[in-house]
């Protein structure tokens, strides 16, 4: 079979299938499902790199091979499925379709030009990576799953939809800017991974609740 097969990169397909499960939700309008699906590919992202680093005789070739796959999947998870997320939301103008082009053509540079970065930075070093170079693509699954959670009390749809906007255009613009971000601690990776897991939390178990709360006392 064409490929490598072994744990490091399980992580990654579990990811990859939760990004297809997450577009199927969103093309259905089970949009909170969707977000949901989002934020659990960002989950298995924060951790498919630091599981693929435990194998310490891993070849060349698996190395670049776990770079082209994990950048393949990500584009799925965190370049599509938020564009056909936020499409169901209501980003259905002509200038709407082209924030949400630019966003995942923004993305898919960004991959890119990380896969070409990453590959030259490894012939050198064997040091993992201290700081990114612009905003990682995964923090659209945490963003947008949060923006989700807060919709409610926003005062209208309007509202929700040129905060939408804006978030899609910045995220998207913060991808390709060249600007140092320090990686996360395990500490601070860990509490984003609570944050992330409450956001979900209140997604699927609460937020219909909190809606119609929220507007019955309105």
């Amino acid at each position: 079979m064409i490929g490598f097969y072994d744990y490091t990169v399980v992580l990654t397909y579990i990811g990859f299938a939760s990004g297809v499960t997450g577009i199927f939700c969103a093309s259905t309008r089970h949009l909170r499902w969707a977000v949901f699906f989002l934020a659990l590919s960002g989950l298995c992202d924060m951790f498919d790199g630091k599981i693929a680093r435990t194998k310490k005789n891993r070849t060349e070739d698996e190395k670049s091979f776990g770079i082209q796959i994990d950048s393949l999947c990500d584009i799925v998870c965190f370049g599509i499925l938020p564009v056909v997320i936020c499409f169901h939301l209501g980003m259905k103008q002509i200038y709407s379709m082209a924030i949400l082009i630019l966003y995942g053509l923004a993305g898919v540079i960004r991959l890119a030009y990380y896969n070409v970065m990453e590959t030259k930075r490894q012939e050198v070093e064997s040091e993992n990576r201290k700081y990114y170079q612009g905003l990682p693509i995964t923090s659209m699954a945490v963003a947008l799953p949060i923006l989700f959670v807060f919709s409610p009390l926003l005062p209208d749809h309007q509202i929700f939809l040129g905060v939408l906007h804006f978030l899609v255009a910045a995220v998207g613009t913060l991808f390709i800017i060249d600007f140092k971000m320090r990686k996360l601690s395990v500490k601070e990776l860990f509490l984003l991974v609570a944050v992330v897991a409450g956001a979900v939390g209140v997604i699927i178990f609460l937020w219909h609740t909190w809606w119609e709360l929220l507007h019955f006392y309105r």
